[in-house]
């Protein structure tokens, strides 16, 4: 990739916090993202993704290395930086009491845009989110994944060329991450540049071109999804029992057929058994069940998930495939919290602290 096709790049970028339990946020982080493309930043909690975030947004120094994006350094041209991004954090930050349509409009006239051009952005973003039909409703009224579309909306205010979203379905429930993957997916058909952050393996399957994948503050495997998956060689036979019983003598029965470990399931009664060659390791087991007794209930033969490349690459479980809570770990970063300095924010940003809106939400109400 030559440089102008370079929206985002990182180079050796250090972080480190004292209290943290290993000190370290970004250990050696490099990146270099398409223009035009979706990346996926996967990691478990305190693998160092929302520091890598606020490092690019410039909310935060890095303490070494190298970052730009859009062509702009994150140290020295921070409010040229920030004029070419919209940033959308974990939580939707969107005024509860306005409706969606203020929120809007209210955005863009801080974004320094005329009445009548708000106005305007702020139907043309309603419409291309789908929340034309609730922009008269106040916000509070507003479902997860409506609220979330339309904090996205909010970031694109100013149509910044790249759009860097931390965590966007943290709390929400199937059918509203659904909304907002739709919603990132268009913006990205759009040509908009997208670095998504998450700790769903689904999520980051759906939606980017590439995937890097962070651990302790650095890439340990980046590519895209059919490109991680096959560089870990083998594919996978689930075996679904009807009891416990079945369930461990298959799994005895399945090591001699594996290139790994066999992995179970207790609930399911599923066993999941890593294989070099497939065709011979399927016809082997089906025998040796067959001479066993066993009948199972379903057998699959399947190219591995994003989950088995992150626990092999990594030997980390942390990360989840179905949306559900992280299994376990805590952030390694500690978090600064709603009050987060935004250094030479400058009027024309599109960078929206929540600190910076919650202000000037109090503002428009007239309130302290």
């Amino acid at each position: 990739m030559t440089e102008t096709e370079i929206a985002i790049s990182a180079e050796g970028v250090r972080k480190s916090y004292a209290k943290a339990p290993e000190g370290t946020g970004l250990n050696g982080f490099d990146l270099r993202v398409r223009a035009g493309s979706v990346r996926g930043l996967l990691g478990p909690n305190g693998a160092g993704k929302t520091t890598a975030v606020r490092i690019l947004s410039t909310l935060l120094e890095p303490d070494a290395g190298r970052a730009s994006v859009a062509g702009f350094d994150v140290r020295t041209q921070a409010r040229q930086v920030r004029r070419n991004i919209g940033l959308v954090g974990q939580y939707a930050a969107v005024d509860e009491v306005l409706t969606g349509r203020q929120n809007l409009v209210m955005f863009g006239r801080l974004n320094h845009l005329s009445a009548s051009a708000a106005r305007n952005r702020a139907e043309e973003l309603l419409e291309r989110f789908s929340l034309s039909g609730s922009a008269a409703r106040p916000v509070g009224t507003y479902s997860g994944g409506m609220r979330r579309r339309l904090d996205l909306a909010a970031s694109l205010i100013v149509a910044p060329p790249v759009l860097l979203v931390d965590e966007p379905t943290t709390g929400l429930d199937p059918g509203a991450r659904q909304e907002v993957w739709t919603a990132i997916r268009d913006l990205a058909e759009s040509g908009t540049t997208v670095l998504l952050t998450t700790q769903y393996l689904e999520e980051a399957d759906r939606l980017a071109d590439r995937i890097s994948m962070l651990r302790a503050g650095r890439i340990v495997a980046e590519g895209t999804p059919d490109e991680l998956k096959a560089s870990i060689g083998d594919d996978w036979i689930d075996i679904v029992l009807s009891g416990a019983a079945d369930a461990e003598t298959t799994r005895v029965l399945a090591a001699g057929v594996a290139s790994g470990e066999p992995r179970t399931d207790g609930p399911a009664h599923r066993v999941s058994v890593p294989v070099t060659e497939r065709t011979r390791a399927l016809v082997e087991l089906v025998a040796a069940l067959n001479d066993a007794g066993v009948e199972p209930e379903d057998i699959t033969l399947r190219r591995p998930t994003l989950d088995e490349v992150f626990l092999r690459l990594t030997g980390d479980d942390h990360v989840t495939g179905d949306g559900g809570a992280v299994r376990d770990g805590r952030a390694a970063v500690p978090d600064t919290g709603p009050d987060t300095a935004v250094r030479d924010t400058g009027p024309d940003t599109a960078v929206r602290d929540t600190a910076v809106r919650t202000k000037a939400v109090r503002t428009k109400r007239g309130t302290p």
